[in-house]
């Protein structure tokens, strides 16, 4: 046992891949629910395609969840105090025609 563990025996090393460092970019987030689990589906919506795909699929326990929605509170009202609030707005998102490229031709 190296001497950092044993200062700090409930320290967790974490591995972070290159691929995984990348992110996966989603804009939007489907949650469902059963007594035992959450799934949260994070999406990734174009403008122009009439299927969306899902990128990246994540179950976690209840429990889990919880601790998601605080460590989520927590860091916007971090991001809120240094950088303003956060604009929210009821309508859906809006692309603009082009969006991905070129309008199709012939």
């Amino acid at each position: 046992m190296s001497k950092e563990e044993k200062e700090n025996p409930n320290q967790i090393n974490i591995e972070l891949s290159e691929e995984v460092a990348e992110g996966v970019y989603s804009n939007l987030v489907m949650i469902a629910h059963s007594n035992s689990e959450f799934v949260v589906d994070f999406i990734r919506l174009m403008p122009g395609v009439p299927k969306a795909k899902v990128k990246s699929r994540i179950v976690i326990t209840p429990e889990h969840a919880k601790r998601l929605l605080d460590a989520l509170k927590d860091n916007i009202d971090k991001y809120e105090n240094n950088f303003g609030p956060i604009k929210q707005t009821q309508e859906a998102p809006k692309f603009p025609m082009n969006f991905g490229g070129t309008i199709g031709e012939a």
